[in-house]
Order: structure tokens, then C-alpha cells, then sequence
């Protein structure tokens, strides 16, 4: 049996009930390749490989990445990307971080402040190493491991909290900084799949009082406010960078006929979902024109 057989394993994942379900995934894509502004529902970290790719967010507003950096993106970021060139990266998807050392990740939170720009992180050579092999792994296996990739993760993790210094790792955990609590991950993960206060608390097992008074002492805003302000921001998204139809918006943000939409956007925005459309895409800013005072009970 020759080394080549010792390289290669031995058994079919296929069926198993432990291969991964997309926790870090390959990329391999040709120049050309565009992502419309997506929302993320888990934390991201992008591991560019070979490549320039154009990545377009809040945190990283026309950064082209470059072989061997590194970003992170939070939960509810929107995120656009495009490839300059023949691109490969490594994403792995998080909720919360498989932390090994719990006293080093404390200390990076308590130091982490707004950087005055975000600059991509280099993966040092004990972090390429890892990388190297993941993608070897990865390519090499359609079904991959999940509780194998967990080690990995892990692995992966203790080498960006141990092996950097803290000032640098500290602005580079920045996003995540705030998602502490996982209270906040499941507000961040569900808001946009409710329709109101009392549907989004049962979702969560809480009765309709105890999840207003945790969500205001957690954000301080009303819960419903809040709903209303991201809801804004998403029928703006879709309406810039989808094609979808109105009514298909309409449907999403739980609208049950298009003229209460429409009521809505105007009420909002100063101007129908069309005429809305028709502005963002040829780039002109839209601002909260009017904000309807809904009264929620937990304003007092």
C-alpha cells in the first residue's frame, strides 16, 4: 500500500449524521463572481486564500482583500463581494466562538474599542499552516467531518486569541464585542422572522413582559421601536439591491396587502416602494422621513 492510500479516508461520510452543515466552507470562484448586499445570520470570518476580492460593508467600504488576510463580520451585517480576480477563501460561520482560553477572550472584549478604520488581519504563519491543511481537507472531502472541523475550529480560534498581540486582535474582535450575551444572538438571529412583540417572545420561551424589560435594558428602546427601525433598513436593502417584486417585499416584512406597504413606506420614507426603488438604484440616499408613534407598553 503505497503513501498516496494513507492520505485519502478510508470511510464514506456520505450518510453520516455528524458531517458538517456549512460551518466553514471552501470557496473557489472565477473573476466576475458577484454577491448582492446580503444580511448575515451568523458571525463571519472570511480567510482569503489566493486572489483579490471586493468586499463592500459598513466595517470594510470598498476593501479589496488579498491573499492571506483576514476580516470578520458580525451578525446583521450587510455584506457585498466581488471577484477582481480567480478568487479562493475559507468562511467559517459562528454563533459563538469555541474560546480555549476564556481568560485571554475576556481580555480581548474588555480591551476591544472602535478602530478609526478597520484594516484586515494577516494570518501568520502557525494560522496559514492551519488554513493550508483545512483547504487540502476541504477540497478533498464533499462531506466533511463535523465533529473533525469542530477540533479545527477550535484550533483556529486559540491561534488568533493566543498567538496575536492584544491591541491588534482586540480591534480585529471589535464587531463581535457587543454580542456578548446570548440573549442578544437571539434577537439578532429572529427579529426579522416575527411580526410582533408577543410572537417574537414566545419564540423565545419568555413571556410578553419579562422579554420587553430584558430587551430594554439590553438595548434600550422599546422592542417594538426597534423592530420597526430594522424592518426599515431591510425593506431599503431589498429594495436597492434585489429585484424582487414588491409584492414579494411586502410579503416578507409581513404586510398583508400592498397598500398597507405602500402606507408604510410613505408614512417612513416620504414615498412609495416603486418610487423608492427607482432613487436607490440610481444611488440617491433615502433618509427616515417620519417615524409613525406606535405606542408599545413598554415605554412606561
Amino acid at each position: 500500500m503505497g503513501l498516496e492510500t494513507y492520505c485519502k479516508r478510508q470511510i464514506n461520510c456520505n450518510e453520516c449524521p455528524q458531517k458538517s452543515e456549512g460551518v466553514l466552507v471552501y470557496h473557489h470562484y472565477s473573476k466576475g463572481q458577484h454577491f448582492s448586499a446580503e444580511k448575515f445570520t451568523q458571525n463571519c470570518m472570511l480567510f482569503m486564500l489566493q486572489g483579490e476580492l471586493l468586499v463592500n460593508s459598513e466595517e470594510y467600504p470598498g476593501t479589496t482583500l488579498q491573499s492571506r488576510q483576514i476580516i470578520l463580520q458580525a451578525i446583521g451585517s450587510k455584506v457585498e463581494l466581488l471577484a477582481l480576480t480567480e478568487v479562493e477563501y475559507i468562511v467559517y460561520w459562528f454563533t459563538e466562538l469555541p474560546v480555549l482560553c476564556e481568560e485571554r477572550y475576556k481580555e480581548i472584549l474588555e480591551r476591544s474599542q472602535t478602530p478609526l478604520t478597520y484594516t484586515p488581519l494577516t494570518a501568520i504563519a502557525a494560522l496559514q499552516n492551519q488554513l493550508d491543511f483545512l483547504v487540502a481537507y476541504l477540497k478533498d472531502q464533499p462531506y466533511a467531518c463535523g465533529r473533525y472541523l469542530e477540533i479545527k475550529c477550535k484550533e483556529l480560534v486559540y491561534i488568533l486569541t493566543c498567538y496575536y498581540p492584544l491591541p491588534q486582535i482586540s480591534s480585529f474582535f471589535y464587531p463581535i464585542s457587543t454580542y456578548t450575551e446570548s440573549f442578544q444572538y437571539f434577537v439578532m438571529q429572529n427579529y426579522d422572522k416575527v411580526k410582533n412583540v408577543e410572537e417574537f417572545a414566545h419564540l423565545g420561551g419568555y413571556t410578553t413582559t419579562t422579554f420587553r424589560r430584558l430587551f430594554k435594558n439590553m438595548y434600550g428602546v422599546p422592542v417594538y421601536e426597534w423592530i420597526l427601525d430594522k424592518k426599515r433598513e431591510g425593506i431599503l436593502n431589498d429594495l436597492q439591491y434585489t429585484k424582487q417584486r414588491i409584492s414579494v417585499i411586502s410579503s416578507r416584512y409581513g404586510f398583508d396587502s400592498l397598500s398597507h406597504f405602500a402606507h408604510f413606506c410613505k408614512d417612513s420614507f416620504g414615498d412609495t416602494p416603486r418610487n423608492l426603488r427607482k432613487r436607490l438604484v440610481s444611488g440617491e440616499k433615502i433618509t427616515i422621513v417620519y417615524k409613525r408613534q406606535d405606542k408599545d407598553s413598554d415605554d412606561e
